[in-house]
């Protein structure tokens, strides 16, 4: 399939796309992410992979166009925290015996 990222025509496969993520390491999710393979990845970190340019050189929204042609699964946001879990923050002050109120 043909894409524009950043400027640039790129011909990606999704076979080509498997093969370029196998071996890498899925960084922290905090905004948009796409499921290749088993592992939930940053669009960012898929793009500057497949493409091997900078981050700043590209839209998360380019590399979620291209990795939804291809089939893959694109999320908006990252799954939330279920409720009664602890946040780090107020394990940390439990465990200094502060008082931490959970979050609302």
């Amino acid at each position: 399939m043909r894409c524009v990222i950043a400027r640039y025509p790129f011909e990606l496969t999704k076979r080509g796309v498997l093969a370029s993520m196998k071996g890498v390491t899925p960084e922290l999710v905090t905004g948009e992410s796409v499921t290749i393979g088993r592992r939930r990845y940053p669009v960012k970190q898929v793009g500057q992979v497949i493409t091997r340019q900078d981050r700043r050189d590209f839209t998360s929204g380019e590399v979620v166009r291209a990795m939804t042609r291809l089939g893959f699964t694109c999320h908006s946001h990252p799954e939330t925290v279920p409720m009664g879990v602890p946040t780090p923050l107020q394990t940390a002050s439990a465990l200094l015996g502060g008082t931490a109120s959970p979050a609302v």
